[in-house]
């Protein structure tokens, strides 16, 4: 059967089998004159029978059925065992394969072919291609050295050795073959970052400068070079330097925009603040300096600010200032969420809250922000104690992220403030199904779930949800405060309400609110004596609240000390801001209403 290949059927993928095809020619032609001669002989026999085999199996190849290719290709090898190019084929094939067993067999044959042809540039490409799979690297960095040396042209690939050289761990002869690079295509970045690179692995700093300062000066228009090698000398502490270098270039040249960023850096590492700020004025009013490397620096002001206010100190002319550049970025990129994402980051970081969420507001309604932009602005909004937003934000994140347990939780936290006790619950409950890997975040769910199945009456589920969280943190002091108290307020399992709260104060003797619900819990059980030492200190710590005081009374009336316990009521009275009418029939009648 014959193949016609056309001009127009001839794709990428055949390309190369016809240039090997062109390889055998060679071959071919010899048994096509054999033919005119004796088209009889056994030679041209064998000869005509190695070209349909081979035929045969770069069709095979074409078809991408490798294996099939394999069978006709070894016959063609049993035919002509010293024909190169049927050693190549078989060595292209196997090495395809994915078992190290093929590997090896591929590198058998294409040993073979460079036996019987030493100047093919691809036979010792696919060769160096084998070994380096094989990670025989040293074998690899052969075949490529003879290349260099048999055929003629093959520059380009000294790159490649060099690389095997680095992976052979022969830095000098890494180096070598680098420098060898430069004489055919001059000092490159490629060959000048890879040496840095060798040198500075092998601690041989100012060698690795020297290949930074070489290539600046072969190159002394290009940026990129000299903030490089800027950037070498200042991990290496030579700062005066580097900041001279970065002068001598924006001096000698008009637009420097990556300098300047690094120059204005390093100004202000060595405490040269006012050069630093009077240079990045001119860089955030420069067009020409990426919007990045704008962002990068308004980045840079923000994590000093926050870490300032960590520590409880402030900078306000820093303030002052890093603000002026976001100003002026938001001016240049109006419609950039990043802008205002970070002038939020910004804002939070001095402790301007309000201009914090409008910042937040303001890229979530340029377009499609990150969750932790949404996380960074319920924080707040819950820290400013506005639930009607945290309500209208969480309710906006969840469109995007409906599987987010946090955005749940903050909207179940505003409706229970709120006292929207049914919504709170139904958030909660869904935040703590999407939490199933967080105990920590489970627990707090469920003392918050505890409290609003206490409001809705569901006692049940209450003490349920309170248990859950004090078994993950038996010293949760919120959970045992809240559960105590609200065990005593119904008067159910008084014994375990009160191994609670006497917890409770042992590890906080000072807390108002935690000693009066102690103090309740006592009088709940009728221990009037001992609830009063316990409401006494609470009110002794000047953190009493009415509730403190009203409890004071109660207590001091069922001692027996009734004008004590009015003048408490009275003092109860006088703290709040609406009139309670239980205190009020308390201080007329004289007694107390259960």
């Amino acid at each position: 059967m014959t193949f016609i290949y056309s001009a127009r059927t001839l794709t990428t993928k055949t390309l190369h089998s016809f240039l090997v095809i062109l390889l055998l020619l060679p071959l071919l032609v010899v048994a096509q004159k054999k033919k005119k001669a004796d088209d009889t002989t056994p030679a041209s026999l064998k000869s005509r029978e190695a070209e349909f085999y081979f035929t045969e199996g770069e069709k095979y190849f074409i078809l991408e059925d490798f294996a099939k290719a394999l069978v006709y290709y070894q016959k063609a090898l049993d035919i002509l065992p010293t024909h190169a190019t049927i050693h190549y084929k078989v060595a292209e094939v196997l090495a395809r394969g994915s078992k190290q067993d093929d590997l090896i067999r591929a590198s058998l044959s294409i040993e073979q072919a460079l036996k019987y042809e030493r100047k093919n540039k691809y036979f010792y490409l696919l060769g160096a291609s084998i070994y380096s799979n094989l990670s025989r690297f040293e074998r690899a960095a052969q075949l490529y050295e003879a290349m260099l040396q048999e055929v003629p042209g093959t520059e380009d690939y000294l790159y490649e050795l060099a690389i095997l050289y680095q992976y052979s761990n022969k830095p000098a002869e890494a180096i070598r073959t680098y420098n060898r690079a430069e004489i055919f295509f001059g000092i490159n970045e490629t060959s000048s970052t890879q040496k840095q690179r060798i040198y500075w692995e092998q601690d041989k700093i100012n060698e690795a400068i020297e290949e930074g300062e070489k290539l600046s000066r072969a190159y002394p228009d290009e940026e990129q070079y000299v903030v490089a090698l800027a950037e070498l000398l200042a991990q290496q502490n030579q700062l005066p330097r580097a900041l001279r270098i970065l002068e001598k270039f924006i001096d000698e040249n008009t637009s420097a925009p990556q300098a300047s960023v690094m120059l204005a850096g390093l100004y202000r590492d060595t405490n040269e603040e006012k050069k630093a700020r009077e240079l990045l004025v001119k860089i955030f009013n420069d067009p020409e300096t990426d919007y990045n490397s704008k962002l990068m620096v308004l980045g840079t002001y923000n994590a000093e600010l926050n870490n300032s206010k960590t520590k409880g100190s402030t900078d306000t002319n820093k303030e002052t200032f890093a603000l002026e550049l976001l100003e002026k970025l938001e001016k240049q990129y109006p419609e950039e969420v990043n802008t205002f994402i970070l002038g939020g980051d910004l804002y939070l970081s001095v402790g301007k809250n309000k201009e914090a969420e409008q910042k937040y507001l303001q890229a979530i309604a340029l377009g499609e922000v990150n969750f932790e932009v949404w996380q960074n602005l319920l924080y707040l909004q819950t820290q400013m104690e506005d639930f009607d937003a945290v309500i209208s934000t969480s309710e906006k994140a969840l469109e995007y992220y409906p599987n987010q347990s946090m955005l749940y939780y903050f909207n179940g936290l505003a409706h229970l403030r709120k006292r929207k006790y049914k919504e709170a619950i139904t958030s909660l409950e869904q935040s703590k199904r999407l939490s199933t890997n967080n105990p920590g975040m489970t627990s707090e769910i469920n003392s918050m779930l505890g409290d609003a199945y206490n409001a809705t009456k569901e006692y049940d589920k209450s003490d349920k949800a309170y248990d859950e969280a004090l078994a993950f943190n038996p010293n949760n002091y919120i959970v045992l405060n809240n559960y105590s108290y609200y065990l005593a307020l119904r008067k159910a399992s008084l014994d375990k309400a009160e191994k609670m709260s006497t917890l409770l104060v042992k590890n906080n003797p000072d807390n108002a609110a935690f000693l009066d619900t102690h103090a309740w819990v006592l009088y709940t059980r009728q221990k009037f004596k001992e609830a009063r030492k316990f409401i006494e200190r609470a009110i002794a710590t000047g953190q009493a609240n009415a509730t403190h005081f009203e409890h004071y009374g109660d207590i001091l009336f069922q001692l027996g000390e009734v004008d004590q316990a009015v003048q408490q009521w009275e003092k109860a009275k006088g703290m709040l801001n609406a009139s309670s009418e239980t205190l009020n029939r308390k201080i007329a009648n004289r007694k107390i209403y259960e």
